[in-house]
């Protein structure tokens, strides 16, 4: 499936949560990332929430993280 990959939306904020180490925690910005109202998983439709998690598993399957050496 392909998903929105725009800056803060649900599918970015997925690969960023894995890339910086965090444990997956659906949410998304309305606009950029920081810039905009956080949108948390309460109040998130089911299709944002999938599109969370898929960002989040791609970047796992790819396995990149950040090096904070």
């Amino acid at each position: 499936m392909k998903y929105d990959n725009r800056h803060g939306g649900p599918f970015d904020r997925g690969r960023a949560d894995y890339w910086y180490h965090r444990l997956p925690s659906p949410h998304y910005y309305l606009n950029g990332t920081g810039t905009s109202t956080r949108i948390e998983r309460v109040g998130m439709t089911r299709a944002e929430v999938e599109a969370y998690l898929a960002g989040y598993a791609e970047a796992e399957a790819q396995g990149d993280r950040k090096d904070w050496s």
